[in-house]
C-alpha cells in the first residue's frame, strides 16, 4: 500500500463492536462520535484512514493467562454475565471484539516499524485496566499491556515510554510492569481517594529494580489545564530521561469537564499539548514513533473534540 500521510487513524464497525449495549456507559455510539468528528472536520484528507486488523490467540496470551481468555471465548458465545465483580458485562461477540482491539494496536506498532507511518491513533483501544488473569473496569482484554509485550517480543523493543492522561489510573497496565525498569509509565489520573481504581498514589514509582521507573501523578477533583501544564514539565523530563525506543500515549476524553463518571476539568488543550510534546520526544529518540489509544471517554461530544484534538496534533507535530 502507498501512504500518504504520516499519520493513521483506523476506523470501522469491527471496533466499534467493543461495546457494552446503548444503556452502558461504555457504548456503541462512541466510536460514531469521533468517525463523525473525523469527517466534519476535514481530517481524514491529512491521515490515512485505515481498517480494523483482528489478531490471532497468541497476541493475547502475550499478556493474558491462556485460563482467562478460555474464559473470554466461554462468555463471548453465553453473551450474558459479568467477567469481574460487576463491572464488565459479557456480549456476544465479545472474542472477537478484543482480538480486533489487540489487532488494530499491533497493526499500527507493525506499520511504525515497517517505517509506513511515524503516528497512529486508535480510538476503542487503552483498556487499561484489564489484568493478566481477569477483566475490570469495562476493559475485557488490556490492549496497552498487549502492546508492550508486542513489542519487546515481536519486534525486541524494550525501552518503552508509556504515559496515561485518561482520568482513572492505568493499574493494569501498573501492577503488570510495576516490576519491570524498562516499562517508563508516567499516569496523571483523578485521586484514587475519589475514583475507580482507587490506586496511584505518588509513592507507588515501582518495586525492586523498577524502583523510581514508574511516575503516578494523582490530580485532585476539579482538576483543570492549569495545574496540568504545570505539571506537566516533570514528566516530561522523566520520559526524555529514559530516551524511550517506542512512545504509547491512553488518552481518555473522561478527564474532560464534564464527563458524566469523574470529576476532572481539563479542556482538549491538555491532551494538545501532551501529545504535542510527546510527539516531539518521539522524533527526538525514536523515529517519531507513537501510538495513540482512545482510552475512556463518556460524554459523546467530548469524546468528538478531545480525539479530533489528538489527531490534529499528531499531524502538525512534525
Amino acid at each position: 500500500m502507498t501512504t500518504k500521510h504520516t499519520c493513521c487513524v483506523y476506523l470501522g464497525d469491527e471496533l466499534a463492536r467493543y461495546a457494552f449495549g446503548d444503556d452502558h456507559p461504555f457504548g456503541p455510539l462512541r466510536h460514531d462520535a469521533f468517525r463523525n468528528a473525523l469527517y466534519s472536520k476535514s481530517l481524514d484528507r491529512q491521515v490515512d484512514v485505515l481498517n480494523p486488523v483482528m489478531a490471532t490467540q497468541d497476541v493475547l496470551e502475550l499478556f493474558h493467562d491462556r485460563d482467562y481468555i478460555r474464559k473470554v471465548k466461554h462468555m463471548s458465545k453465553l453473551g450474558s454475565g459479568f467477567l469481574d465483580q460487576g463491572d464488565t458485562p459479557a456480549f456476544f461477540g465479545m472474542y472477537e471484539a478484543v482480538l480486533t482491539v489487540a489487532g488494530t494496536v499491533c497493526n499500527a506498532i507493525d506499520r511504525l516499524i515497517n517505517n509506513e507511518y511515524k503516528r497512529a491513533f486508535i480510538p476503542i483501544a487503552g483498556l487499561h485496566h484489564a489484568r493478566r488473569h481477569t477483566a475490570a473496569g469495562f476493559c475485557v482484554v488490556n490492549d496497552c499491556g498487549i502492546a508492550i509485550e508486542y513489542l519487546r517480543h515481536k519486534h525486541g523493543i524494550n525501552r518503552i515510554a508509556y504515559i496515561d492522561i485518561d482520568a482513572h489510573h492505568g493499574d493494569g497496565v501498573f501492577y503488570s510492569f510495576e516490576n519491570n525498569p524498562d516499562l517508563i509509565f508516567v499516569d496523571f489520573h483523578e485521586d484514587g481517594r475519589f475514583l475507580y481504581p482507587g490506586t496511584g498514589d505518588v509513592a507507588e514509582s515501582g518495586n525492586g529494580d523498577a524502583k523510581g521507573t514508574k511516575l503516578n501523578i494523582p490530580m485532585p477533583p476539579a482538576a483543570g489545564d492549569e495545574l496540568f501544564m504545570k505539571l506537566w514539565p516533570r514528566a516530561e523530563e522523566f520520559i526524555r530521561k529514559s530516551k524511550p525506543e517506542f512512545v504509547l500515549i491512553q488518552c481518555g476524553a473522561d478527564s474532560i469537564a464534564g464527563d458524566p463518571i469523574t470529576h476532572m476539568a481539563y479542556s482538549t488543550a491538555a491532551h494538545h499539548h501532551a501529545v504535542t510534546r510527546l510527539c516531539h520526544v518521539a522524533n527526538e529518540f525514536c523515529d517519531g514513533r507513537v501510538v495513540a489509544m482512545g482510552g475512556g471517554g463518556y460524554n459523546l461530544d467530548n469524546i468528538a473534540k478531545t480525539w479530533t484534538t489528538v489527531v490534529s496534533a499528531m499531524i502538525n507535530a512534525d
